[in-house]
């Protein structure tokens, strides 16, 4: 622990709090939001969808301007757009304004702020052998606001509505910007690495490896379970008769394990071949979701379910993250690893648009849940046979 660059593992802890902690608060605003305003589920649903495909397609953009111009300055500029996002979500009551805050602005914003950033920072910085367990560490860390935003956010939809909540989330998001600063170390420990590379071969390399296409195709599917779950498991709840304060605590939970589940993945992933536990998490999944779907609804088994996933929740991304980086090194890691997140993203935008899809058409979300099943299997299938021989070591000098 002493050889880990502290302050840094810190502040990229509390930046992936703020960021994701919020947005996995999202999914409180949907009963809400739609009842006040007159849509329907599908309005909402899409906004969520789109703030997913605009994290995703905005990912390399935030990646290749990382490596370019510093991670410090991209993670300025994705706090600036999250913010007002927030603001216009809050502001509009149209559902344009939606698309746009919701949507796209704070879909940049995410972008801007989330793992493929942040993880490169850690990665540049720690000790070579300690890059598995310092990306388990943030992401743990990150890990926490998933776990106290959901029953901070309910609370202020609770108490003040949910337009004055937004608004004080917005003042929340805010924060980041101030722990932006302290990723400064990892921008210095980048100029230094010596690599014969230029980018525009590492993108051949990468898209020549046929693990790095099965990498792509895996991390979809963690995409899909993500949104589905974080935008509609608290009106899924709803629908069984449940509190809306049960919802807040679901996605709370989930959380909570999370900082189990991606320091118990990272630690794993610096002991065994990353590729088999990223197979085990996916049937993992899918084996919890089955469960949760046949065994008779109660709030005590809404809360052990929620565990079971939090566990399984984004163990993912350290593990799919330190495979990348394994694989062609850490020089390019920003970049290809946001081009992984893209396929992250659009499976979010498919899992959060689906669920809302299904359940205006069928009223039910039992199709939606049978999907997320049958893809994580698929996942766990795909994930095999990649290859993660290292194929070059960028060298930092002593």
């Amino acid at each position: 622990m002493r050889r880990l660059p502290l302050l840094l593992i810190v502040c990229a802890a509390l930046v992936l709090l703020l960021s994701f902690g919020i947005r996995q608060s999202f999914g409180l605003f949907l009963e809400p939001m739609t009842a006040g305003l007159g849509w329907n589920r599908t309005v909402f649903a899409l906004a969520i969808a789109l703030q997913n495909l605009a994290w995703g397609v905005s990912q390399p953009l935030f990646g290749a301007l990382a490596d370019r111009f510093g991670i410090v300055r991209a993670l300025l500029l994705g706090a600036s757009l999250y913010v007002a996002g927030l603001l216009i979500m809050a502001l509009s009551g149209t559902p344009a304004g939606l698309y746009l805050g919701a949507g796209l602005l704070i879909g940049f914003g995410v972008s801007g702020t989330s793992f493929s950033l942040v993880l490169a920072a850690v990665a540049r910085a720690a000790p070579p052998q300690r890059i598995s367990l310092a990306l388990g560490l943030v992401s743990a860390g990150g890990s926490f606001g998933q776990f106290a935003m959901p029953l901070f956010s309910q609370g202020l939809i609770g108490g003040v509505g949910w337009l004055s909540a937004l608004l004080i989330l917005a003042v929340c998001a805010g924060l980041m910007v101030p722990f932006a600063f302290g990723l400064t170390r990892a921008d210095r420990a980048g100029e230094p690495i010596t690599s014969t590379q230029s980018l525009g071969d590492a993108l051949r390399e990468a898209g020549g490896h046929r693990g790095y296409w099965l990498l792509n195709a895996g991390f979809f599917v963690c995409g899909f379970h993500v949104a589905f779950v974080a935008t509609h498991l608290p009106a899924y709840l709803l629908n069984l008769h449940f509190a809306p304060m049960l919802g807040a605590w679901a996605l709370a939970t989930i959380g909570l394990f999370n900082i189990i589940g991606t320091f118990v993945a990272g630690f794993l992933g610096g002991r065994h071949r990353k590729k088999y536990v990223l197979s085990g998490l996916y049937l993992s999944r899918s084996m919890v979701f089955v469960l949760f779907l046949v065994m008779p609804p109660s709030s005590a088994w809404v809360l052990v379910a929620s565990a079971a996933i939090g566990l399984l929740w984004l163990g993912t991304v350290p593990l799919t993250g330190g495979l990348v980086g394994q694989i062609f090194g850490p020089r390019y890691m920003a970049t290809l690893f946001s081009i992984v997140m893209l396929s992250h993203q659009i499976g979010a935008f498919c899992g959060a648009w689906i669920g809302g899809y299904v359940f205006d058409v069928t009223a039910s979300y039992d199709i939606a849940w049978k999907i997320a099943i049958a893809l994580g299997i698929m996942s766990a299938a795909l994930h095999l046979p990649i290859a993660d021989e290292t194929l070059r070591v960028d060298q930092k000098p002593a």
